[in-house]
């Protein structure tokens, strides 16, 4: 198996990883969108007190995109593993986001990947 030797050749896994995390970014905005709209114009208004807790996905989705953005840089851009953001996305099975919590878990296993370890190594600069 060959190892990608400049920061250039990004590993299947980095790749999936990176087009997973945008698309759960694109479905966490248009879920919470979904969800608050859904709320508040099925409570006439009143499931606006809800709206801070109902528009969590897609604040989380903003931050899935930038971060996906990053990873899909070319030439690539120093970006460290984000675990935060993964957690996050597990979290989203609370709010019934089933698949961003498969993507959280993606992220995980991936980031715990030796090719991935490696991959984020060169392209920040260290060596491992």
């Amino acid at each position: 198996m060959s190892m990608p030797q400049t920061p250039t050749d990004k590993p299947g896994m980095f790749t999936a990883l990176s087009v997973a995390t945008l698309v759960s970014g694109i479905i966490n905005i248009l879920y919470g969108l979904t969800l608050t709209g859904g709320i508040v114009i099925g409570t006439i208004g009143l499931g606006l007190i809800c709206a801070p807790v109902t528009i969590l996905p897609s604040v989380l989705g903003i931050f899935e995109i930038l971060y996906a953005i990053k990873l899909m840089a070319n030439p690539p851009r120093p970006v460290q593993p984000s675990q935060a953001i993964a957690i996050m996305e597990i979290c989203c099975i609370l709010l019934g986001g089933v698949i961003p919590a498969g993507v959280g878990i993606f992220a995980l296993v991936a980031y715990s990947d030796i090719t991935v370890k490696q991959y984020f190594a060169r392209i920040n600069g260290s060596v491992m």
